[in-house]
Formats: C-alpha cells, structure tokens, sequence
C-alpha cells in the first residue's frame, strides 16, 4: 500500500484528491462548507420526478391559504351583521348561516391539511431515499484509493447524519415556503381591505427583519458544517473503537479510558454546536415574535387615536376583524422566516452531500469497453507489459511501487510473485482486476487491455482470496450465496467440500444457518479461510488471485487451509503472492519481486540453483521456521473463538 511520509497526516480536499497536509488545513477543510455551482438548481432538480404530486400540493396549499383568510372576514361579519346589526337586535337566522360556514371552512381546511401532510411526506421522503440511493451507489463506483485514504465513519456521516440532516426540509418546503407565502400574501390583502393605514403600522419593520434574518441565516449555515464534521468524526469513533477489532485492540492495551475521553471530547464538542445551531436565531425570532404581538395593542392605540381625531370611520368588527388577520400574518411570517433560515443551513448539508456526488471514479469504463467473449480460448491469460504503477497520493520524489514490470501467465498456469514486504508483490494482484490503473505500460486479460474490457465483464472471470477474509454478520449460507445469489443447498456443499470446510459447517449445531457474527469472528482464522475459499468456488472464475491467503495461519491451519486453495486452484489459471516460500514451491513460475521490479523468475528448483535472491530468502526461512511461523500462531489463536 501507499507509505506516507512520517508526521504529515493525509488530508483529503474537495475532489476527493489526497496530499499531504497538516492538522490547520484539515480543520479550515472541515470548517467551511465546499462550493457547489447552482447548488439551489441542483436541489430543484431532486424534486422533478415528483412533478405532479407537487403541482397537486401546491393547488391544495393556494386552497388551504385562500380558505385561512375566510374566518377573519366572516368574524367581521358576525359582528357586524350578526350580533350588533344597524336594527340594534341580534340576526340569529344571520349569525347561524356565519358560524356554519366558519366550521365549514375549518372542517375542509384540516381535510385539505391532511392531504397535504400526507403529499409532501411521500415527496420528500422519496427525494431523500433516492438521494440516499444514489449517494451510496455513486460511492460504491468508487476506486479502491478513495477508501484507503478515507475513514468508513465518514462516509458513512455522508450518508445517514447529511442526508438525514436534509429530509424535514425535503418534506415540509414546498408546504412551508408555499403555503406561508400565499397566507401571508392573503393576509396583507385583507388587511389592506380592511384598513390601510393600520397595515401600514403593522409591517413597517418587516423589511430590516428580512436583512437580519438572512444574517442569522449564513451564521447558522457556518455552524451546521462544523456539526456535520464533528457527527463525522463521532461516527468515525464509533465505527473504529466499537467494532470487534477495535474492541480487542482497547482491551489489549487497557486503553478503554483513553477511547472514553476521546468519544467524550468530541462529544462536549459535538454538543456545543447543536446548542450553539439550536440557540442561533432564538433573539432574533423573540423580538420578531414580540414585535408582531405587539402589533394587536398598537392597533388599538392607533385605532383610538383615528376616531378621536374624528377623519376615520373604523366600526368594532373592523378592529377585531384586522387583529385576528394580523394573527394570521403572524404564525405564516415566522414560519417562513424559519424555512428560509432551515434552507440555507440546509444548504450547507446538500453542498457536503453533492461534494460527495461531484467526485469522479478514477477508474471507470472507456467509452467502447466491450464484454469478455464467453468461451473464448484465451480466457485465464494474464500478462503485464512494461507496467508502472504510482499510488494516487504518492509525492513525485516517491519511487514508483512498481517499475517496467513484465510478465506473461499462460492459461491454467500456477504463478506465484515472492519477495520482502513492500516490494510490490499485492500491487500486481490489484492491477489485475482493476482495483488500481497502472499509470504506465499494459495490463492484458486475455489478450485484450484491462481498460477495454467492461469491468463487470472483468471480474467475472476472476476470483481473489485476501489476507484478510471479509465475512458479514450473516449465516455462513448467506455469505456462501454472495457469490452466486440463486445457488441451491447441493451447490453450496459442493463448494464447502471443495474447500475442505463441508464437515466443520456441519458439525456446528445449526450448519449453513450458522451466524458467522461480525467479520466472521466466531470462527477461526482457518474456517474463515476457507469460507472464502468455497464463495470463490461457487464464483467459479477462470483466474484465481491469492494474496497472501496463508500467512495469517498457524502451521495446522496453513496446510489444511492450502489444500483446499490445491484443490481451488485446479484446472484454472492461479496467481499466488506468498509470503512463506514453502506454499509454491510446486508452481509452474515464481517471480521474485524486489524493490518493484521482477529481479528474478523461474521454477523453485531453476531459482535455488541460481543462488539469487530466492535461494536466500528460502534459506532465511527454512533456518528460521519458528520466528516465520510464530506471529501466525499468535494471530490465529487471537482470532480463533470458540464455535457458536
């Protein structure tokens, strides 16, 4: 893997790119939040498959609003018309026909409300879900670099704390933003109606709150990234000292109290934000509340002061008619203010989640990629020429990891690449199926270059068993099946006898129903192993890739475990990266790989007599089996566990 340089931490900018960096710019990274052009129009655009459902609810809001309007008005004509008519008496047949409209008008107003509720709900949850969606399906296109160099908590923050972060707005800005607006505009046309001059005194500030409020705004915005970064790096906590190794690695330095006060620093920190998010705005929107409360009694002064003077005719229906739609005005008012406030601290959490959209796969395929022939004779066939590889993030005064690297698999060939640690010997397995591009020279998969072939067309031929077997938290059935997603029972023990794990499996109380737990650490290192070994099976490629499958187990383990990859590897063409010399001596071809470049290669018998540099590191570990073997001991049985 890639080396970084020693006390120059990864920094990851916008764009996805790595380089070295410092703490500061990391922390100035994670402060603001990044600019995307037409961000507003971008967001517009997660709504248009839901046009008509859209188009329906604001329909039902212009509805809603023009109905909200209705009760003032009729409130002045019950007073007016009902209780204290010209006649002097009360019209009861009058005040009836007004109270039975007004619960009219309540009883369609909240049926119209539900309806709308229920609209903007399946909206903007569903625009959250595909977002969510895409997001995920964006990151798993991915090239392998982005993962090495990024904590999975992050991502993972992207995916549920910025997306989550967005889906009150996602469902209640159109109803927010719409409703509130026509209201306030029916407000004001009623207050206008009723009386000009206390409309007026009524929004004669309203233009300086609107400028205060987009301050508040842009405030709240800065604090929103900073409690997104921080929710990142909790997760990133949670995610590394809870899981199984972490929990392992605490305990086995006693260092539990160390992870304790690092969760709890950034806990204190992560509050303090969300107080300081939650707390921005509060007095702004307490004199906007007082200030439009107040607006009642300063009608009522002015409306005193007007008939005292004598030069207007205002009547008591009218008073209580423009107080109660000034209330109306008042709820839609702030409410809006809210939204607009709630919108661009939003924006800073769309900004985050399209950063992550922005990004480009450095590996992809080329415009007239084509699919692999099915049996197409030179399927297996492996060869790199004059290949040079670099790492993304590698500083130009780094050597390449590897140099004009040559070689040539032939169909059904066993190949092993040996050599110290960091020679480059996992690079070649990565460049093979294309987890990395080689920055220089051919990689060819049966006679064609890898960046011809669709990659899914690719790495259907080709199987590879890691070092570090990855199982999920799932039955031993279901992870058998992520290979081959419809094979039955009789395929799944075929596989399993192959790998020589059918009669473990079933010597566990529930077989294939076996819950594995967490990265399979309820079985050993060699079950493990050989798990991994059957999903490739029922896989089924024509090239097997083995990264150093063996140098994690024990003496025991190694040899049952390497006769069930004998066994694998028969018939198809395998390309082993070994560790310990003794696990391919019987290959056709050993390339001896030394400072990134093929130094030496022949057959183990050819190499020995040649007196180079595999005849030395085979005398190092034929003299030394015990230090050689003695770290896979100790890591085997640490991660051995007693069978469920």
């Amino acid at each position: 893997m890639a080396q970084m340089a020693p006390g120059r931490p990864p920094v990851v900018g916008r764009g996805g790119r790595i380089s070295g960096g410092d703490v500061a710019l990391q922390k100035k990274l994670n402060a603001e939040a990044p600019r995307i052009p037409h961000l507003l129009r971008r967001i517009a655009e997660l709504f248009k498959p839901h046009r008509g459902s859209l188009a329906l609810t604001v329909v039902l809001v212009l509805i809603g609003a023009a109905l909200s309007v209705a009760p003032p008005l009729l409130t002045q004509r019950t007073f007016d018309d009902g209780l204290f008519p010209r006649a002097g008496h009360p019209d009861v047949p009058r005040l009836v026909e007004l109270v039975g409209l007004m619960v009219a008008v309540y009883v369609v107003s909240a049926l119209l409300g539900v309806w709308q509720t229920y609209l903007t709900s399946t909206v903007g949850n569903s625009v959250m879900g595909a977002l969510r969606v895409r997001l995920f399906s964006h990151l798993q296109s991915m090239e392998l670099s982005f993962f090495t160099r990024t904590k999975t908590g992050v991502i993972q923050s992207r995916l549920q704390n910025d997306v989550g972060g967005v889906a009150n707005v996602l469902s209640n800005t159109v109803s927010g933003v719409v409703g509130n607006i026509v209201t306030v505009m029916a407000a004001f046309v009623a207050m206008v109606a009723l009386n000009w001059q206390l409309t007026v005194i009524a929004v004669v500030l309203m233009p300086f709150l609107v400028i205060a409020q987009r301050r508040v705004g842009q405030v709240r915005a800065r604090i929103a990234t900073k409690t997104q970064e921080s929710l990142s790096d909790m997760t990133a906590i949670t995610q590394e000292s809870l899981s199984v190794s972490g929990i392992l690695l605490s305990k086995s330095f006693n260092r539990q109290p160390d992870e304790i006060e690092r969760y709890s620093a950034e806990n204190k920190n992560l509050v303090g934000l969300q107080v300081r998010q939650t707390m921005s705005g509060q007095y702004f929107f307490a004199l906007v509340s007082i200030f439009l409360s107040s607006i009642p009694a300063l009608v009522y002064l002015v409306s005193g002061i007007l008939l005292a003077g004598g030069t207007v005719s205002i009547t008591a229906g009218t008073i209580v008619a423009f107080t109660t739609v000034q209330a109306r005005l008042l709820f839609p008012l702030i409410a809006i203010m809210r939204v607009a406030l709630d919108l661009q601290t939003s924006g800073a959490l769309f900004a985050r989640i399209f950063e992550y959209l922005d990004l480009r796969p450095a590996i992809t395929d080329a415009p007239g990629a084509v699919p692999l022939p099915a049996g197409s004779p030179r399927l297996g066939e492996v060869e790199f020429d004059g290949v040079t590889f670099r790492y993304p993030d590698a500083r130009g005064e780094e050597r390449a990891t590897l140099q004009d690297v040559s070689f040539r698999v032939e169909r059904g060939q066993f190949a092993a690449f040996v050599g110290p640690s960091g020679a480059g010997k996992t690079t070649v397995s990565y460049l093979i199926p294309r987890f990395y591009e080689a920055s220089s020279g051919t990689v060819r998969f049966a006679g064609r270059d890898v960046r011809e072939i669709e990659r899914e067309s690719l790495m259907s031929h080709i199987g590879v068993v890691s070092q570090e077997t990855y199982l999920f938290h799932a039955t031993i059935a279901e992870n058998l099946r992520y290979a081959k997603v419809d094979a039955t029972q009789a395929e799944l023990e075929a596989a399993a006898r192959s790998a020589n794990i059918h009669e473990t499996i079933m010597a566990f109380p529930d077989g294939y129903d076996t819950v594995v737990g967490e990265r399979g650490y309820r079985l050993s290192g060699g079950e493990k192993q050989r798990i991994a070994i059957a999903r490739v099976l029922l896989k089924d490629p024509e090239v097997l890739v083995l990264d150093e499958a063996t140098s994690s187990l024990d003496t025991i383990s190694e040899r049952v475990v390497q006769k069930a990859l004998d066994a694998a590897s028969h018939g198809r063409t395998t390309i082993a990266i070994a560790h310990r010399l003794s696990t391919v001596v019987g290959a056709d071809v050993i390339y001896v790989v030394d400072g990134g470049r093929i130094v030496e290669n022949g057959t183990h018998s050819e190499l020995l007599a040649l007196g180079g540099a595999y005849a030395r590191l085979y005398v190092e570990q034929a003299a030394q089996p015990s230090q050689a073997q003695a770290p896979a001991k100790a890591q085997a049985q640490t991660s051995s566990a007693p069978h469920p």
